[in-house]
């Protein structure tokens, strides 16, 4: 960290006149820009791209409650992305920062909006210190890391339907139905590596997508996967199999059998209900859509499910689980162990089945890779899932 005393000469604070104090420091350096600002007008951010920075990249919030009240502007997103800006979301964001190049950082409290740098009460500070900008730029490159995936014009689209879906014909906003954010969490979680859905399970279970004759390669994309399986929503069992020892609450890590080497690959993790046979099986609708879905229609459905994104070579594989704990990687091989008696083989205790029940150590285990992997490779966005096909909600 910067000794301030040291730069104290090199601190200017500003409260006043921050439309020209920060148009002309983009002005002065346009050869790199970063803005971390939760709100952005578009008349504002014209401005500031009137200097033409060559490279941009912006920090803000994505929760389309802030685009719906208009204190943010979804055409901002828009022109960022036109401008060739890399822009990502964090939730909870209030931090403003301008960083210009190598030779500028603003540190403020006015976003970059025409009220903030024309009318407000704003105050801070702009430093030409190289150890202030230093610890900006680690700072901004801290959160940038952990913001997830960059913006796509898709997202904007999907963002922009959605918002105009949910507003009624006679123009008020529906009020009982809160407004999703698409940022980042950025390290706001529990500090637990463990989620907390899956640390408080009473029962864990790996189920088996695809099967031996089938199995697809390593680089598949896991949203192909997910919507070939219909997993964010349900996971099939075969007819014979109704599934009834999964309760209500239980967790359902999801995997594919994969080829090159032969493995089964978890990529997924969500929260079951327990099956109810009716509500539970097959519509004709289902079978259209999904013709395996004949012989597999028996389901657990889900929800809350998160998916490593990317492809199936960012997961975890389940022979690596096996290679660590052996027979305490299930409920069975465990419960042999114990006993004493009986087989010890993780590998053969899950043949010809379509899940296996994990032991608790399995569970943990699992968890604390996959939470892993989710904070390598980011998840699924949620536009992406909300894109899929969602089935009516079951009548109980």
């Amino acid at each position: 960290m910067p000794n301030f005393e040291r730069i104290a000469t090199s601190l200017r604070l500003v409260d006043t006149d921050w439309s020209r104090e920060i148009m002309a420091a983009a002005a002065a350096d346009p050869s790199r820009l970063r803005i971390v600002s939760p709100f952005i007008k578009l008349k504002a951010l014209n401005r500031l791209l009137d200097a033409a920075p060559r490279a941009l990249q912006v920090l803000t919030r994505f929760s389309l409650e802030d685009f719906s009240r208009g204190v943010s502007d979804i055409d901002a997103l828009q022109r960022l992305l036109a401008a060739g800006a890399r822009v990502r979301g964090v939730r909870h964001l209030h931090a403003k920062l301008y960083l210009f190049g190598q030779s500028q950082a603003i540190i403020t409290s006015a976003n970059l909006t025409g009220a903030a740098l024309d009318r407000n009460h704003e105050f801070g500070v702009a430093s030409d210190d190289l150890a202030v900008i230093q610890s900006c730029q680690d700072y901004f490159d801290r959160l940038w890391q952990l913001a997830g995936p960059d913006l796509t014009a898709p997202q904007l689209s999907y963002w922009r339907s959605k918002l105009g879906g949910r507003v009624l014909a006679a123009g008020a906003d529906i009020k009982d139905e809160p407004w999703p954010d698409y940022g980042a969490d950025a390290g706001l979680k529990p500090a637990s590596h463990t989620p907390v859905a899956i640390a408080g399970a009473n029962q864990a279970f790996v189920k088996f997508l695809g099967e031996g004759k089938n199995r697809i390669s390593l680089g598949q994309s896991v949203i192909d996967e997910i919507g070939r399986s219909g997993a964010h929503w349900a996971v099939a069992y075969p007819a014979a199999k109704r599934p009834g020892g999964v309760q209500d609450g239980d967790v359902i890590f999801i995997a594919r059998l994969t080829r090159d080497p032969s493995d089964i690959v978890v990529f997924g993790r969500a929260i079951a209900c327990a099956h109810q046979p009716g509500r539970d099986d097959a519509t004709e609708a289902d079978i259209a859509l999904r013709p395996w879905k004949e012989t597999w229609p028996r389901y657990i459905r889900v929800h809350g499910a998160t998916f490593v994104a990317g492809t199936l070579a960012n997961g975890i594989s389940l022979s690596a689980l096996m290679d660590a704990l052996g027979p305490r990687s299930f409920a069975s091989t465990l419960r042999n162990l114990t006993k004493g008696e009986g087989n010890l083989d993780p590998r053969r205790a899950y043949r010809q089945q379509a899940a296996v029940h994990l032991s608790e150590e399995g569970q943990l285990w699992l968890a604390e890779r996959l939470q892993t992997c989710f904070d390598t490779h980011g998840i699924v966005p949620h536009f992406e899932l909300e894109a899929l096909d969602w089935p009516e909600v079951p009548q109980t």
